[in-house]
Parts: C-alpha cells; sequence; structure tokens
C-alpha cells in the first residue's frame, strides 16, 4: 500500500513536519513519486513504529541516526545496531533503578507521614 504524506502521519501519529524533520535528519527515507511527492510504505510504517519506540526510550537522536544508518547499510551492520541497542538497554536499566530508588524514598516518606498522623490522633 502506498501512503502520501499526509496518510503516513495519521497512520504514525507523527505531524507532518516531524516527518519532515525526520527526513532532514535522516531516520526516514521516503520514496518519491512522478511528481516528487513522498511516498510511504508499509516497510515505513513498521521503521516509524520502531523510532518511535526508541524515542520513548529517551534514544537521542543523535543515536537514532547512527541506528538508522546502519539500517539502511543492510544486515551487515547487525553488529554495530547490536552495541546501539545493548547501550540504550543499560541507560534504560540505570533510570529503573533511579525510579525505583524515588518510589522506595517516596513511600518512606509516606510511611513516616502516617505514622506521624496517627500518633498525632492518640
Amino acid at each position: 500500500m502506498k501512503y502520501s504524506i499526509g496518510q503516513f502521519s495519521e497512520i504514525s501519529g507523527f505531524s507532518i513536519d516531524t516527518l519532515r524533520y525526520y527526513e532532514k535528519q535522516e531516520l526516514l527515507f521516503p520514496s518519491r513519486d512522478e511528481n516528487n511527492r513522498r511516498c510511504y510504505y508499509e516497510k515505513d510504517v513498521a521503521w516509524i513504529k520502531f523510532i518511535s519506540r526508541l524515542k520513548k526510550t529517551d534514544m537521542s537522536i543523535k543515536e537514532m541516526q547512527k541506528y538508522a544508518k546502519l539500517r539502511y547499510e543492510g544486515d551487515k551492520t547487525i553488529p554495530d545496531r547490536l552495541v546501539l541497542l545493548f547501550n540504550q538497554l543499560d541507560n534504560l536499566h540505570k533510570q529503573e533503578k533511579e525510579i525505583d530508588d524515588s518510589i522506595s524514598f517516596i513511600e518512606g516518606k509516606i510511611k513516616t507521614y502516617l505514622k506521624t498522623l496517627g500518633d498525632l490522633k492518640e
């Protein structure tokens, strides 16, 4: 199936301006039709969903650019792509630990306040 940029925007959930920005940043490489209009296909839908997931992991544009470049170079770059993904996974585990520590801190503070309130009622 072939999609215009407007259709692709609706499917992807990204604005047309964002799609153009991603193209300028060399994250997207749309085809062009005979009138030089951008054309997107199912492979692009899968790719933009992947970019969206990387974005949700807080991967930087710079790292996504590296990944995109490697992806378009083919399967010989899989080891290099794995390095990028493992690095991002490490970053996520660090964030997870920070969040867990923050949750424990807040839970501890809540318990302290609840105990104080209970002591005040006695």
